[in-house]
């Protein structure tokens, strides 16, 4: 193998990596998870609240199919309230950047102003 070979395999490997990203991951066929802003977040808190919830009441009672329940419940649970904890702070982050944008643009306008008159 030549070096030539070597570069045009690592070019082909690297044209593969990128299209994979674009691609994203969707789950149910609905939700890309990737694109989503706390998508992969909120499910990962969720599997981690599932497993937590369904082992807690298996290993108090013993009982299997109503453990899957509460485990299916817990990740519902857990899920829906890491989504919406995060989009809130997402919300309140937007709305202190809007803030400061605005403060750095008004102080541009008052500092062009006020050049414009010293000169």
């Amino acid at each position: 193998m030549s070096f030539q070979e070597g570069e045009r395999s690592w070019t082909v490997m690297a044209g593969e990596e990128g299209a994979g990203q674009e691609k994203g991951f969707k789950l149910l066929g609905i939700l890309d998870v990737q694109r989503t802003p706390c998508a992969r977040d909120a499910i990962l808190h969720g599997a981690g609240g599932s497993v937590a919830a369904g082992m807690l009441f298996f290993l108090s009672t013993s009982r299997v199919r109503r453990s899957f329940d509460v485990g299916f419940a817990g990740f519902m649970l857990t899920t829906l309230g890491s989504w919406f904890y995060c989009r809130r702070n997402n919300a309140k982050l937007r709305v202190q950047q809007r803030v400061i944008q605005e403060g750095i643009r008004n102080k541009m306008i008052i500092m062009t102003c006020c050049c414009s008159h010293i000169s």
